[in-house]
């Protein structure tokens, strides 16, 4: 019995996910659960395990590939009992072949039993209308959707391109398809792969099965010296300068977590009116502390630093200054107070930026707390943070300071009323005791939602903040 596996919903709301590697190929013998591929969404890598135990009968997706939800990506040869596994609501993580031709989106979804890990059907991406198919010229094969006329905007290439650079070798009539010609063969992936390098099809030369295109077949072709760079839509590239190289810029597709980002930093800059405050505190007395804290035997063998204090006092002066710990919820039209702290730290990751957060913060000792910021970062760092722990944040931190950076304006991150960026810890000149010293200062930054909080409390927030990292011993006549 044929099995097929549809990409999930893995829980996250996303449309599509880009399949990083496979871990078994056509032919292996795979386990209930175990893990088959490395999947990374917008938000965070994620291992899929197998819904069915049996053998790997087809790879209907390469790595590489970015898939929609709800289109296979694996069929398994199972039996009866791989079919069924005991212990698991659910049987089929796909649908038939019939259904999926035949019914409509709802009745696909209506019938597609649930998963290990969830399902979903292919669903509109946010903002773009349906796709409309293109007449059909001569029975030519797929074509792209329609593009509807710009005024002023020159008219682009069948491929839904503008017209590539002129080879000598060929001329341009040669190159464009005719009513008897069909446009190369590839999948929908490596097509959009390389509208992202603004490379032409028609060019490049298939070595895949019966003369299919490849991701790879792709790279190739653009890190030779043939490669054609197109323009952007309605206005084709000039011709390099004799002697200039056309390889003068990089192209990196917007995907995975910076396509995330991206989007929302732009929601939250442009609905949360921002508001950015700047403390410079001397914080000597907390880096004494920090020095005397890794020499006792209590934090022996836990890394402890300027973070670690810091982030406690943030969760100290955040039980004064409740409202930074809030949320807008426009639908409801109201303002939702957390009795918990899930604090988030930005991670700079290979991946891009991400903010993970650690959950019930708040109820955690220093060290614990030293404990979870490891974990955290030691995870983010491997890109092996999971979709949980990037969600359900309520207010953040990011440590500009590893940087060298003294202070900046921060973006909150969607759906929380304050950030606090942390600035480097620097000697600097210091009136202390009346008197002129070197010590060591760092800047503090809180940008906050001047809709939840007010400029008194933001200011009040920062002060107890500032006052903690510059006495420690201030927390007891806080708590």
């Amino acid at each position: 019995m044929i099995k097929e596996f549809r990409l999930p919903d893995l829980g996250e709301g996303l449309t599509e996910s880009e399949i990083l590697s496979w871990k078994v190929a056509v032919g292996d013998t795979v386990t209930l659960n175990q893990v088959i591929a490395e999947v990374e969404t917008a938000k965070a890598v994620v291992e899929l395990p197998s819904p069915f135990a049996g053998t790997v009968a087809a790879l209907h997706e390469q790595a590489g590939s970015v898939v929609e939800v709800g289109k296979p990506i694996v069929s398994f040869e199972v039996d009866d009992a791989g079919a069924s596994p005991s212990g698991v609501a659910g049987s089929d993580a796909g649908i038939s072949g019939e259904a999926a031709s035949t019914g409509s989106q709802a009745e696909v979804a209506g019938k597609r039993e649930p998963n290990l890990v969830g399902y979903g059907a292919v669903v509109e991406k946010s903002g773009r209308p349906a796709r409309r198919q293109r007449a059909f010229d001569g029975g030519a094969a797929e074509r792209e959707p329609v593009r509807e006329p710009v005024p002023g905007v020159e008219p682009v290439s069948a491929v839904g391109q503008p017209a590539p650079l002129a080879v000598p070798s060929e001329t341009t009539a040669e190159r464009e398809p005719t009513a008897e010609q069909e446009r190369p063969r590839s999948t929908p992936p490596v097509r959009k792969f390389a509208r992202d390098l603004g490379i032409d099809l028609e060019l490049v030369k298939g070595t895949g099965p019966a003369g299919l295109i490849t991701r790879s077949d792709v790279q190739n072709f653009a890190a030779g010296p043939q490669v054609q760079i197109l323009g952007r839509v309605g206005a084709p590239a000039a011709a390099p300068a004799v002697g200039i190289s056309a390889e003068r810029e990089t192209r990196t597709p917007i995907k995975g977590v910076r396509k995330f980002t991206a989007a929302a930093m732009v929601q939250s800059a442009f609905t949360a009116p921002h508001v950015t405050e700047f403390l410079t505190v001397d914080v000597t007395p907390t880096m004494e502390l920090l020095t005397r804290l890794k020499a006792s035997r209590e934090f022996a063998g836990y890394k402890l630093t300027p973070l670690t204090i810091a982030a406690k006092a943030v969760l100290i002066a955040l039980r004064r200054n409740p409202s930074l710990n809030s949320r807008w919820d426009e639908g409801a039209q109201e303002i939702v107070q957390f009795n918990y702290v899930n604090l988030g730290i930005a991670a700079a990751t290979p991946r891009g930026l991400t903010v993970p957060n650690i959950k019930d913060a708040d109820k955690m000792t220093l060290l614990e707390l030293s404990t979870a910021l490891s974990e955290l970062t030691d995870t983010a760092r491997s890109g092996k943070t999971s979709p949980a722990d990037l969600t359900g944040g309520t207010i953040s931190i990011t440590n500009i300071g590893v940087f060298g950076i003294d202070a900046g304006t921060p973006i909150l991150n969607p759906g929380e009323a304050a950030i606090v960026a942390l600035g480097s810890v620097r000697k600097a000149p210091w009136v202390h005791n009346d008197e002129l010293a070197v010590r060591q200062v760092m800047s503090l930054s809180l940008s906050f939602d001047h809709r939840l909080v007010d400029g008194e409390q933001g200011s009040k927030f920062l002060a107890d903040l500032g006052a903690i990292l510059s006495d420690p011993a201030t927390v007891m006549t806080m708590i």
